[in-house]
C-alpha cells in the first residue's frame, strides 16, 4: 500500500538536496539534459559485519519515481531562491520546464528481500541524465535506511529462532516517516508485528502491544491496575510486571490471572522490561507454572538486539516473545548504510556508451564503469556464486576471482539475473508483490546466506580489466588531486 501517497498525498519532488537541482539546471542550460546515462545504487560495506544486506525500500522508490512531479507550490518556492549575487538562482524558463518534468527512463532493481553484497547494485537507473541525477538523494533516502533496518531485523529474528519478534521502536525512531518506514522494513526483515498503528494501517502489518508503566502508576495499587486492564481487555492481558518490584509484580499478575480465569478468560502472559532477564524469566516461569498458568507466555523488552537475545537463549531464559525497540529502529550500532549512487556510463555523441568511474585514494571508494548486472548461479535451485558483469561490454569472461575464490561459469548454466525491470519508460512494470510474500522471501534469503558465510560474490574478469584500464588512463592524465572522475574512449 502506498506510503508516499498516504503520508504526503504525493511524491514530493523537493525531497532532494539543492545541488541535485543546480546540476539539473546546469544540464538544462548547457543542452546536455537528454544524454542517456546509467547510475548504480549500491553500498560499499555490509552493515553489522553481516557480510550481506537485505535489500529493502524498493516499493517506495518505485512509487516516488513514477509519480514525482513539481507542484505549483514547489515551483513558486524555487523561484524565491537566490544566487550569491542576490539574483534568481533559476531561470524562469527552467522552472517552466520543471512543471512538465516526469521520469521517462528505466529502472532495474533486485526484488525486495534479496540478499545483496557490497558493490552489487540494488538498483540501476537508465534515463536522460538530468532525470537520473535528480533522483539521487531521494532514492538513497528511500533505500539506505530500510535496507539497514531490514538487515538488522533479519539478524534479530534469526537469533530469536521460532520466537516472534515485535517492533517496539516508534518512540525512538528518526521522525514520523522514519518510524513508519522502519516498521515496514522490520516486518520484511522478519518481525512478526509492530506497535506502530499507522504502519499497521498503511501496510497491513499485524499490530501488538501490552500496557505501559504509566498505566500501573495511575493506580494506587498494582493489582488494581492489572484488574482494571483485565476488565477492559480480558483477551489481551499481558501484564507488565516490573514497575515497582518484579517478583511482587509476577504475584499480582497471577492474582489478576486467577480472577480472569474465574470470569472465563485466560491471562496471555507477562512482560519483563528491566533487570536480569535470564534469572527473572526463570523465576517467573516457575511461579506461573506452580500457579497453574503453564500456557502464560513470558515476553521481554529492555534494550534487546540479536546479541542479547542469543545470549539469553544460551542461558536458557524461558522467554518466547521479544519486543525490540531502540536497537532495531535506530539500527545500532551502525548509524547508516554506506549506500551511494554513482554514474557508470553515458551515451557519447556517436550513440555508444562512454564509461565513467570515480578514482579515490580511500579504499573502497573507487567505482566500476559499465552497465552492471548480477548473475546469481544456482545448483539444484540453490545459489552457489554471484558474478557482477557489464551488460554493455562486447564480451564477458564469465569468470571471476576474489581472494581464494576462482570460478569459471557457463553463461547459460542455471542462474537468476538479480536486476529486473521495475520501471519502463517511466511506468511501473507489474504489480507490487504482497508484503507477506516479500517477508517470507527475505527470511529464506537471510537464512540461506547466513549459513554460507564464505559465499563468493565475484567480479567478472573483463569488468576488472575495463576498470583497471580506465583507472590507468585516468592516472596518466595531467589532472591533479587524489580523487577524480573521468571517462575512457569507446
Amino acid at each position: 500500500m502506498s506510503l508516499l501517497g498516504q503520508l504526503y498525498g504525493r511524491a514530493p519532488a523537493l525531497l532532494t538536496d539543492l545541488y541535485q537541482l543546480t546540476m539539473a539546471y546546469a544540464h538544462w542550460h548547457n543542452g546536455s539534459s537528454e544524454r542517456e546515462a546509467v547510475f548504480h545504487l549500491f553500498f560499499r560495506e555490509a552493515p553489522f559485519d553481516n557480510g550481506f544486506a537485505i535489500a529493502c525500500g524498493l516499493e517506495t522508490a518505485v512509487e516516488y519515481v513514477t509519480q514525482m512531479s513539481f507542484s505549483e507550490a514547489d515551483v513558486a518556492y524555487l523561484a524565491t531562491l537566490e544566487d550569491n549575487a542576490g539574483d534568481a538562482l533559476f531561470d524562469p524558463a527552467f522552472l517552466d520546464y520543471l512543471r512538465d518534468l516526469r521520469f521517462t527512463g528505466d529502472i532495474d532493481a533486485v526484488p525486495e528481500g534479496t540478499a545483496v553484497f557490497a558493490h552489487q547494485p540494488m538498483l540501476r537507473v537508465r534515463a536522460p541524465i538530468l532525470q537520473a541525477q535528480l533522483l539521487e538523494s531521494a532514492l538513497l533516502n528511500m533505500m539506505n535506511f530500510p535496507t539497514l533496518v531490514a538487515t538488522k531485523a533479519a539478524r534479530i529474528a534469526h537469533a530469536a529462532g521460532d520466537d516472534p519478534v515485535l517492533d517496539f521502536g516508534l518512540r525512538k525512531a528518526q521522525g514520523i516517516d522514519g518510524g513508519v518506514s522502519a516498521a515496514r522494513a522490520a516486518y520484511i526483515g522478519g518481525c512478526a508485528g509492530t506497535s506502530n498503528v499507522l504502519a499497521g494501517q498503511l501496510f497491513g502489518i499485524p499490530v501488538s502491544g501490552t500496557h505501559a508503566h504509566g498505566w500501573v502508576m495511575a493506580f494506587d495499587d498494582e493489582i488494581d491496575a492489572f484488574d482494571a486492564y483485565a476488565a477492559a481487555l480480558p483477551e489481551n492481558c499481558v501484564f507488565l510486571v516490573d514497575t515497582y518490584n518484579t517478583i511482587e509484580g509476577i504475584e499480582n499478575a497471577i492474582r489478576a490471572g486467577r480472577k480472569l480465569r474465574e470470569s472465563g478468560h485466560e491471562m496471555a502472559g507477562i512482560r519483563l522490561d528491566s533487570g536480569d532477564l535470564a534469572e527473572l524469566s526463570k523465576t517467573a516461569r516457575r511461579m506461573l507454572d506452580a500457579a497453574g498458568f503453564e500456557n502464560a507466555r513470558i515476553a521481554a523488552s529492555s534494550s534487546l538486539d540479536e546479541k542479547v537475545i542469543a545470549e539469553l537463549k544460551r542461558e536458557g531464559a524461558p522467554i518466547v516473545l521479544w519486543g525490540v525497540g531502540t536497537r532495531l529502529t535506530t539500527a545500532q550500532p551502525d548509524a547508516a548504510l554506506d549506500g551511494v549512487y554513482k554514474l557508470a556510463a553515458i551515451r557519447s555523441d556517436r550513440g555508444t556508451w562512454s564509461y565513467r568511474m570515480k578514482l579515490s585514494d580511500t579504499p573502497g571508494k573507487l567505482t566500476r564503469p559499465g552497465v552492471h548486472q548480477v548473475r546469481r548461479f544456482t545448483e539444484q535451485g540453490a545459489p552457489f556464486a554471484d558474478l557482477l558483469f557489464d551488460e554493455a561490454a562486447p564480451k564477458t569472461a564469465w569468470a571471476g576471482t576474489r581472494g581464494p575464490h576462482c570460478h569459471s561459469f557457463d553463461a547459460q548454466a542455471p542462474h537468476i539475473d538479480l536486476l529486473a525491470g521495475v520501471v519502463r519508460n517511466g511506468a511501473r512494470v507489474g504489480a507490487a508483490p504482497d508484503l507477506a510474500d516479500v517477508r517470507a522471501y527475505a527470511g529464506e534469503q537471510f537464512a540461506y546466506f547466513a549459513r554460507h558465510s564464505d559465499y563468493p560474490a565475484l567480479i567478472d574478469r573483463y569488468l576488472e580489466e575495463s576498470t583497471d584500464a580506465l583507472r590507468d588512463w585516468l592516472a596518466r592524465r595531467d589532472t591533479p588531486g587524489p580523487s577524480r572522475t573521468g571517462k575512457i574512449a569507446e
